[in-house]
């Protein structure tokens, strides 16, 4: 069994020097998730879901050059209370008939310290926000990478304004574990 190293900056800028990351990765949609965190209740009450359908991919040159695709099936959010699922899918939030997913569409990264900094593009229904998300890295040998992050958005950015009384909030958490093994 490979041992899982945490990429500090240097450790990543010898792993793309030497060339033991770079190339086409597929995202493990066993071993990845995506999970919404928000509050309702006028912050009282937490909601908690996670999305059953994950997909992605990406490339690392050993410039450092990155790009890739994290996409989210809106349809696949599951919160445990199908009324409330069903409402999340409706048109008054994610409109998952019209807006089937979510997409980070990732560009560049920094390393930085213990972390690295990826920058890209946040799609969520028809607007798009750039982002730059501190995330921890880990490899297991040469042909899986986990990528852990924490992306705090409002969705009122998106355009998702439905809030009935005032009761929810427009900051929302995702929690994300992705799992790239190499093509």
């Amino acid at each position: 069994m490979t041992m899982s190293v945490r990429m500090t900056e240097p450790r990543l800028r010898a792993r793309l020097a030497d060339g033991s990351l770079t190339g086409a990765w597929q995202l493990d949609p066993a071993q990845s998730s995506v999970h919404l965190r928000s509050r309702s209740m006028w912050g009282l009450a937490p909601v908690k879901g996670v999305f059953g359908e994950v997909a992605g991919e990406g490339s690392l040159s050993a410039e450092g050059k990155a790009s890739g695709t994290i996409t989210v099936a809106t349809a696949s959010i599951d919160t445990k209370i199908k009324k409330r699922d069903e409402h999340l899918r409706s048109a008054e939030l994610f409109d998952s008939e019209k807006y089937p997913h979510i997409v980070f569409t990732a560009d560049e990264l920094t390393p930085a310290g213990d972390e690295v900094i990826v920058a890209g593009t946040l799609r969520v229904r028809d607007r798009t926000k750039r982002l730059s998300i501190p995330v921890t890295v880990t490899a297991s040998g040469d042909d899986e990478v986990r990528i852990e992050a924490e992306v705090h958005v409002d969705r009122s950015d998106f355009g998702i304004t439905w809030n009935q009384l005032g009761m929810a909030s427009m900051k929302n958490v995702l929690t994300v574990t992705a799992v790239f093994v190499r093509r």
